[in-house]
Protein backbone atom coordinates (compact mmCIF):
# COMPACT_ATOMS: atom_id res chain seq x y z
CA UNK A 1 0.00 0.00 0.00
CA UNK A 2 1.67 3.55 -1.26
CA UNK A 3 -0.15 5.14 1.42
CA UNK A 4 1.62 3.83 4.27
CA UNK A 5 5.74 3.89 4.96
CA UNK A 6 6.39 0.50 7.19
CA UNK A 7 8.98 0.97 9.39
CA UNK A 8 11.92 -1.92 9.55
CA UNK A 9 14.44 -2.27 12.68
CA UNK A 10 16.41 -0.09 10.88
CA UNK A 11 14.67 2.60 10.00
CA UNK A 12 14.54 3.32 14.10
CA UNK A 13 18.16 2.09 15.60
CA UNK A 14 19.56 5.50 15.07
CA UNK A 15 16.80 6.85 17.94
CA UNK A 16 17.66 3.80 20.26
CA UNK A 17 19.52 4.77 23.09
CA UNK A 18 20.66 1.50 24.61
CA UNK A 19 22.21 1.05 28.34
CA UNK A 20 23.82 -2.02 30.35
CA UNK A 21 21.59 -3.67 32.64
CA UNK A 22 18.37 -2.27 30.98
CA UNK A 23 15.98 -3.34 27.73
CA UNK A 24 14.19 -0.25 26.05
CA UNK A 25 11.05 -0.39 24.35
CA UNK A 26 12.39 -0.16 21.34
CA UNK A 27 14.68 -3.13 21.79
CA UNK A 28 11.21 -5.86 21.98
CA UNK A 29 9.13 -3.87 19.57
CA UNK A 30 7.33 -5.57 17.55
CA UNK A 31 7.77 -5.16 13.12
CA UNK A 32 5.48 -6.43 10.56
CA UNK A 33 6.46 -6.51 6.11
CA UNK A 34 3.11 -5.38 5.36
CA UNK A 35 -0.26 -5.10 6.11
CA UNK A 36 -1.46 -8.59 5.46
CA UNK A 37 1.17 -9.74 8.35
CA UNK A 38 -0.69 -8.19 10.63
CA UNK A 39 -3.93 -10.21 10.87
CA UNK A 40 -1.61 -13.03 12.46
CA UNK A 41 0.83 -12.09 14.45
CA UNK A 42 -0.17 -11.94 18.18
CA UNK A 43 0.43 -8.46 19.55
CA UNK A 44 -2.56 -6.22 19.92
CA UNK A 45 -1.60 -2.48 19.62
CA UNK A 46 0.06 -0.90 16.54
CA UNK A 47 1.52 2.42 16.81
CA UNK A 48 0.93 4.57 13.77
CA UNK A 49 2.52 7.96 12.81
CA UNK A 50 0.82 11.14 10.60
CA UNK A 51 3.48 13.65 10.48
CA UNK A 52 1.48 16.25 8.60
CA UNK A 53 -0.08 19.94 9.39
CA UNK A 54 -1.97 20.55 6.60
CA UNK A 55 -4.64 20.63 8.25
CA UNK A 56 -3.76 22.57 11.42
CA UNK A 57 -2.84 25.58 8.54
CA UNK A 58 -5.67 24.86 6.72
CA UNK A 59 -7.86 26.15 9.74
CA UNK A 60 -5.39 29.00 9.80
CA UNK A 61 -3.17 27.99 12.91
CA UNK A 62 -0.02 27.23 13.67
CA UNK A 63 2.33 24.55 11.94
CA UNK A 64 4.56 22.42 13.74
CA UNK A 65 2.15 19.08 14.40
CA UNK A 66 4.47 17.57 11.52
CA UNK A 67 6.78 17.10 13.95
CA UNK A 68 5.19 15.29 16.79
CA UNK A 69 5.77 11.35 15.51
CA UNK A 70 9.25 11.41 15.03
CA UNK A 71 9.88 13.82 18.29
CA UNK A 72 7.75 10.58 20.37
CA UNK A 73 9.41 8.00 18.77
CA UNK A 74 12.73 9.27 20.47
CA UNK A 75 10.94 9.34 23.90
CA UNK A 76 8.48 6.22 23.66
CA UNK A 77 11.52 3.59 22.15
CA UNK A 78 13.78 5.01 25.38
CA UNK A 79 11.02 4.09 27.79
CA UNK A 80 11.65 0.23 29.96
CA UNK A 81 10.62 -2.97 28.57
CA UNK A 82 9.51 -4.54 31.66
CA UNK A 83 6.66 -6.13 33.66
CA UNK A 84 4.28 -3.16 33.59
CA UNK A 85 5.07 -2.28 29.79
CA UNK A 86 5.03 -4.81 27.20
CA UNK A 87 6.97 -3.87 24.21
CA UNK A 88 6.14 -7.27 22.69
CA UNK A 89 2.74 -6.56 22.93
CA UNK A 90 3.19 -3.62 20.66
CA UNK A 91 3.29 -3.56 16.57
CA UNK A 92 5.58 -0.65 15.44
CA UNK A 93 4.34 -0.25 11.57
CA UNK A 94 5.19 3.15 10.56
CA UNK A 95 3.83 6.75 9.28
CA UNK A 96 1.26 7.98 6.69
CA UNK A 97 2.83 8.80 3.59
CA UNK A 98 2.50 12.50 3.42
CA UNK A 99 5.43 13.43 1.94
CA UNK A 100 3.59 14.70 -1.29
CA UNK A 101 1.10 16.44 0.37
CA UNK A 102 3.74 18.17 2.44
CA UNK A 103 5.42 19.28 -0.39
CA UNK A 104 2.53 20.56 -2.48
CA UNK A 105 1.67 22.66 0.61
CA UNK A 106 4.45 24.59 0.99
CA UNK A 107 4.17 25.87 -3.06
CA UNK A 108 0.41 27.37 -1.90
CA UNK A 109 1.23 31.02 -1.11
CA UNK A 110 -0.72 32.39 2.05
CA UNK A 111 -1.31 35.44 -0.40
CA UNK A 112 -3.28 33.60 -2.67
CA UNK A 113 -7.52 34.17 -2.63
CA UNK A 114 -8.14 30.06 -2.15
CA UNK A 115 -5.03 29.49 0.56
CA UNK A 116 -7.47 27.69 2.96
CA UNK A 117 -9.53 25.99 0.03
CA UNK A 118 -6.54 24.68 -1.89
CA UNK A 119 -4.92 22.98 1.32
CA UNK A 120 -8.41 21.60 1.96
CA UNK A 121 -7.97 19.25 -0.93
CA UNK A 122 -4.74 18.33 0.25
CA UNK A 123 -6.34 17.37 3.89
CA UNK A 124 -9.16 15.62 1.85
CA UNK A 125 -6.11 13.55 0.29
CA UNK A 126 -4.86 12.67 3.61
CA UNK A 127 -8.32 12.12 4.63
CA UNK A 128 -8.15 9.02 2.24
CA UNK A 129 -5.06 7.75 2.96
CA UNK A 130 -5.52 7.76 7.16
CA UNK A 131 -9.22 5.60 6.29
CA UNK A 132 -8.33 2.73 4.28
CA UNK A 133 -4.89 2.40 6.97
CA UNK A 134 -7.15 2.29 9.93
CA UNK A 135 -9.24 0.48 8.30
CA UNK A 136 -6.67 -2.34 7.55
CA UNK A 137 -5.55 -2.40 11.31
CA UNK A 138 -8.92 -2.57 12.43
CA UNK A 139 -9.92 -5.42 10.01
CA UNK A 140 -6.94 -7.29 11.87
CA UNK A 141 -8.51 -6.65 15.59
CA UNK A 142 -5.60 -4.54 16.61
CA UNK A 143 -5.90 -1.08 18.53
CA UNK A 144 -4.45 1.79 16.70
CA UNK A 145 -2.43 4.17 18.81
CA UNK A 146 -1.92 7.10 15.85
CA UNK A 147 0.50 9.60 16.65
CA UNK A 148 0.65 13.27 14.85
CA UNK A 149 -1.08 15.64 13.12
CA UNK A 150 -3.59 17.66 13.33
CA UNK A 151 -7.44 17.21 14.49
CA UNK A 152 -8.45 16.70 11.00
CA UNK A 153 -7.24 13.22 10.95
CA UNK A 154 -10.26 12.26 13.38
CA UNK A 155 -12.44 12.02 10.01
CA UNK A 156 -10.10 8.83 8.99
CA UNK A 157 -9.82 7.38 12.44
CA UNK A 158 -12.97 6.94 12.55
CA UNK A 159 -14.28 6.32 8.95
CA UNK A 160 -11.41 3.74 9.03
CA UNK A 161 -12.56 2.00 11.89
CA UNK A 162 -16.35 2.13 11.35
CA UNK A 163 -15.23 0.76 7.57
CA UNK A 164 -13.56 -2.25 9.67
CA UNK A 165 -15.96 -3.08 11.75
CA UNK A 166 -18.71 -2.39 9.30
CA UNK A 167 -20.82 0.08 11.48
CA UNK A 168 -20.58 3.38 12.84
CA UNK A 169 -18.68 4.14 15.84
CA UNK A 170 -19.19 6.66 18.64
CA UNK A 171 -16.26 8.43 19.82
CA UNK A 172 -14.77 10.79 23.02
CA UNK A 173 -12.66 13.55 22.29
CA UNK A 174 -10.77 14.79 25.44
CA UNK A 175 -10.49 18.77 23.49
CA UNK A 176 -11.20 22.50 24.14
CA UNK A 177 -12.57 22.44 20.76
CA UNK A 178 -15.38 20.83 19.61
CA UNK A 179 -14.07 20.39 16.12
CA UNK A 180 -17.53 20.55 14.95
CA UNK A 181 -17.61 23.72 12.79
CA UNK A 182 -19.19 24.01 9.69
CA UNK A 183 -19.09 21.74 6.35
CA UNK A 184 -16.76 24.39 4.91
CA UNK A 185 -13.33 23.05 2.83
CA UNK A 186 -11.28 20.54 5.20
CA UNK A 187 -9.68 21.15 8.12
CA UNK A 188 -8.36 21.07 11.57
CA UNK A 189 -11.69 22.19 12.73
CA UNK A 190 -14.58 19.78 11.43
CA UNK A 191 -13.39 16.43 11.44
CA UNK A 192 -15.80 15.17 13.50
CA UNK A 193 -18.92 17.22 11.74
CA UNK A 194 -17.78 15.95 8.33
CA UNK A 195 -17.58 12.14 10.05
CA UNK A 196 -20.59 12.85 11.46
CA UNK A 197 -22.68 14.61 8.48
CA UNK A 198 -21.69 11.32 6.46
CA UNK A 199 -22.92 8.87 8.53
CA UNK A 200 -20.13 7.20 10.18
CA UNK A 201 -19.69 8.38 13.36
CA UNK A 202 -23.01 8.07 15.62
CA UNK A 203 -22.38 9.50 19.02
CA UNK A 204 -19.79 12.28 19.97
CA UNK A 205 -18.66 13.40 23.35
CA UNK A 206 -16.30 16.54 23.84
CA UNK A 207 -14.82 16.16 27.30
CA UNK A 208 -13.66 19.35 29.16
CA UNK A 209 -14.83 21.61 26.27
CA UNK A 210 -13.72 25.50 27.15
CA UNK A 211 -17.02 28.33 26.77
CA UNK A 212 -14.53 30.70 25.65
CA UNK A 213 -13.49 29.46 22.67
CA UNK A 214 -17.09 27.68 21.23
CA UNK A 215 -19.42 30.13 19.49
CA UNK A 216 -23.12 30.26 20.40
CA UNK A 217 -23.49 28.65 16.95
CA UNK A 218 -21.44 26.18 17.29
CA UNK A 219 -23.37 25.62 20.96
CA UNK A 220 -26.91 25.60 18.83
CA UNK A 221 -25.76 22.84 16.45
CA UNK A 222 -24.77 20.58 18.97
CA UNK A 223 -28.10 21.45 21.17
CA UNK A 224 -30.12 20.42 17.50
CA UNK A 225 -28.63 16.89 17.91
CA UNK A 226 -28.65 16.64 21.69
CA UNK A 227 -29.31 12.81 21.37
CA UNK A 228 -26.58 12.10 19.65
CA UNK A 229 -23.81 14.88 20.71
CA UNK A 230 -22.94 15.70 24.33
CA UNK A 231 -19.99 17.94 26.30
CA UNK A 232 -19.17 18.77 29.46
CA UNK A 233 -17.64 22.12 30.21
CA UNK A 234 -13.42 22.39 31.63
CA UNK A 235 -14.91 25.24 33.59
CA UNK A 236 -17.74 22.81 35.33
CA UNK A 237 -15.07 20.20 36.13
CA UNK A 238 -11.91 22.45 36.97
CA UNK A 239 -13.00 26.33 38.17
CA UNK A 240 -16.49 25.83 39.85
CA UNK A 241 -16.52 22.71 40.65
CA UNK A 242 -20.09 21.57 39.54
CA UNK A 243 -19.01 18.08 38.80
CA UNK A 244 -15.47 15.91 39.52
CA UNK A 245 -12.70 14.78 36.69
CA UNK A 246 -14.22 11.02 37.61
CA UNK A 247 -17.83 11.63 37.22
CA UNK A 248 -17.21 13.94 34.38
CA UNK A 249 -15.70 10.94 32.83
CA UNK A 250 -18.91 8.54 33.88
CA UNK A 251 -20.94 10.73 32.16
CA UNK A 252 -18.88 10.93 29.14
CA UNK A 253 -19.29 6.44 29.41
CA UNK A 254 -22.37 6.91 29.70
CA UNK A 255 -23.19 8.54 26.44
CA UNK A 256 -20.61 6.71 24.34
CA UNK A 257 -19.47 3.50 26.01
CA UNK A 258 -21.97 1.54 25.15
CA UNK A 259 -21.36 0.66 21.87
CA UNK A 260 -17.18 0.82 19.47
CA UNK A 261 -16.05 3.98 20.41
CA UNK A 262 -12.93 5.96 19.33
CA UNK A 263 -10.78 8.36 22.16
CA UNK A 264 -9.37 11.14 20.56
CA UNK A 265 -6.87 13.42 22.71
CA UNK A 266 -6.04 16.67 21.73
CA UNK A 267 -2.96 18.11 23.39
CA UNK A 268 -4.36 21.62 23.11
CA UNK A 269 -6.38 20.83 26.07
CA UNK A 270 -3.45 20.31 28.69
CA UNK A 271 -2.39 23.38 30.21
CA UNK A 272 1.04 24.72 28.45
CA UNK A 273 1.48 21.63 26.33
CA UNK A 274 3.67 22.52 23.40
CA UNK A 275 0.67 22.13 20.51
CA UNK A 276 -0.71 24.10 17.68
CA UNK A 277 -2.60 26.10 20.47
CA UNK A 278 -1.01 26.49 23.50
CA UNK A 279 -3.42 27.11 26.25
CA UNK A 280 -2.71 29.09 29.69
CA UNK A 281 -5.53 27.31 31.53
CA UNK A 282 -6.32 23.47 30.91
CA UNK A 283 -6.05 19.84 32.82
CA UNK A 284 -2.95 18.69 33.94
CA UNK A 285 -0.77 16.17 32.04
CA UNK A 286 -1.45 13.86 34.68
CA UNK A 287 -5.55 14.25 34.46
CA UNK A 288 -5.06 13.53 30.60
CA UNK A 289 -2.87 10.21 31.54
CA UNK A 290 -5.78 9.23 34.16
CA UNK A 291 -8.46 10.22 31.57
CA UNK A 292 -6.64 7.54 28.75
CA UNK A 293 -6.09 4.97 31.05
CA UNK A 294 -9.64 4.64 32.18
CA UNK A 295 -10.84 5.29 28.60
CA UNK A 296 -8.87 2.20 27.01
CA UNK A 297 -9.62 0.04 29.03
CA UNK A 298 -13.21 -0.07 28.31
CA UNK A 299 -13.80 -3.47 26.20
CA UNK A 300 -15.60 -1.15 23.86
CA UNK A 301 -12.57 1.20 22.84
CA UNK A 302 -10.93 0.96 19.09
CA UNK A 303 -8.29 3.23 19.09
CA UNK A 304 -6.70 6.47 20.65
CA UNK A 305 -5.03 9.33 18.60
CA UNK A 306 -2.82 11.69 20.07
CA UNK A 307 -2.89 14.72 18.15
CA UNK A 308 -2.10 18.44 17.48
CA UNK A 309 1.11 18.18 19.39
CA UNK A 310 3.76 20.27 17.94
CA UNK A 311 7.34 20.25 19.38
CA UNK A 312 8.35 23.28 18.54
CA UNK A 313 6.00 25.27 20.38
CA UNK A 314 6.85 23.40 24.36
CA UNK A 315 9.00 24.91 27.22
CA UNK A 316 11.64 22.38 26.04
CA UNK A 317 12.04 20.07 23.19
CA UNK A 318 11.33 16.48 24.46
CA UNK A 319 8.21 17.57 26.27
CA UNK A 320 5.52 16.50 23.59
CA UNK A 321 7.90 13.82 23.11
CA UNK A 322 7.74 12.68 27.05
CA UNK A 323 3.93 13.56 27.18
CA UNK A 324 3.22 11.37 24.37
CA UNK A 325 5.42 8.27 26.05
CA UNK A 326 3.88 8.74 28.78
CA UNK A 327 0.29 8.49 27.20
CA UNK A 328 1.09 6.07 25.35
CA UNK A 329 2.43 3.66 28.52
CA UNK A 330 -1.10 4.55 29.99
CA UNK A 331 -2.88 2.52 27.37
CA UNK A 332 -0.61 -0.59 27.57
CA UNK A 333 0.17 -1.07 30.74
Amino acid sequence: MDFLKIYTPKDVSSLLKPRAGEIKFGEKVCFVENLESLQKHPAKYVLLGIPEDIGVRANYGNPGTAKAWQAALGSLLNIQHNKYINAENVILLGEIDCETQMKQAENISKTDAHFAEELGQLVTQIDHKVTAVVKAIISAGKFPIIIGGGHNNSFGNIKGTAEGLGKSINCINFDAHTDFRALEHRHSGNGFSYVFEEGFLDKYFIFGLHRNYTSEAVFNSMQQDAARVNYNLFEDIAIANKTTFNEAMKAAENFCGEKNFGLEVDLDAVELMGSSAITPSGFTLTEARKFVSYFSKNKNACYLHLCEGAPAAGISTNQISKAIAYLVSDVLA
